[in-house]
């Protein structure tokens, strides 16, 4: 066996194994899984610290208004949030598209599925906010006549990508690589069908692609413009998910236009729209959003 095949067999292996130990999780009846997370949040706050420097330097950094004693508060309901996010993710592996409706509920999905019936397509845009994994599960809510995808940023680590991307597709919804958006669109277009797109847009820019700054919590950030540049160059509709926790294991999501003609809008102006949007999202609960990673980065602006 050359080093290759004995690579790409090992690959194979950690694959199964890990898709196993989600299985296991997976056929864990709800109530179980916020038993196990309860019992994981104090290793994975007080002897990992899973990323605690970079989230308490997000958190006060974001909310230089609130107390030290606030800021560990919200930092500790974000990891509890945080680790049942993760094995909730897990449940995608079983749960019944029956099940899952209940526990994902899109309360005017009728919005989007008037848009399908015109023939129109749009665009959902949305950020790393609540359980995002199971924004999936809108294509259980949407018109077949339509055709349904979600962008994703392809994970370095190739055995967990190839987990995640199974999860993300069971509800039908495609999964999209990032650099093969423009190309969808287009085949789409080809086609002649309407198409729904997830976009997960509050990503992180590479420095060289650092070209356009925003005000959002209380940080001037680098953003990126695909999504709004798409969006337009397409003629898509523009829609806003936003999502409520309503109890553990049960959310609320809700479609709402960022503008009534994206196409119209200058140049940015969509991207505003949408953090301002996310920004009020967080604010309402911040515990929800992912502050394990270095969305602040500190690039200069162009000049």
């Amino acid at each position: 066996m050359n080093h290759a095949s004995a690579f790409l067999s090992f690959d194979v292996i950690r694959y199964h194994v890990l898709l196993s130990i989600v299985k296991m999780l997976s056929y864990l009846p709800f109530g179980l899984l916020y038993v196990l997370s309860d019992a994981l949040f104090f290793p994975f706050y007080f002897i990992i610290r899973y990323r605690r420097k970079t989230v308490r330097k997000n958190l006060t950094e974001s909310f230089p208004d609130k107390s030290r004693d606030e800021i560990i508060r919200i930092e500790k309901k974000f990891y509890r949030f945080f680790v049942d996010m993760v094995l909730e993710t897990c449940k995608l592996v079983s749960i019944s598209p029956r099940e899952m409706k209940r526990h994902m509920k899109f309360t005017n999905a009728e919005l989007a599925n008037d848009l399908i019936h015109r023939g129109k397509s749009a665009s959902l845009f949305l950020g790393h906010y609540g359980n995002w994994e199971w924004i999936s599960s809108i294509g259980l809510w949407l018109s077949d006549d339509a055709i349904k995808a979600q962008i994703y940023h392809k994970l370095s680590n190739r055995t967990m990508d190839q987990v995640m991307k199974m999860l993300r597709e069971r509800a039908g919804v495609a999964c999209v690589e990032m650099h093969r958006t423009v190309r969808f669109m287009a085949d789409a277009a080809r086609k002649g069908r309407p198409c729904l797109i997830g976009f997960i847009a509050d990503q992180a820019p590479r420095r060289k692609d650092a070209k356009y700054f925003i005000p959002f919590l209380n940080h001037d950030t680098a953003v990126l413009t695909g999504t709004e540049k798409a969006t337009k160059h397409y003629g898509y509709e523009a829609l806003f998910i936003s999502i409520k926790r309503v109890k553990r294991g049960y959310y609320e999501c809700g479609l709402t236009p960022l503008h009534d003609n994206p196409g119209t809008l200058p140049n940015f102006e969509l991207t505003d729209l949408y953090y301002q949007r996310l920004e009020q999202e967080i604010r309402r609960c911040p515990e929800m959003y992912l502050w394990t990673h270095n969305r602040f980065r500190a690039y200069r602006r162009p000049r």
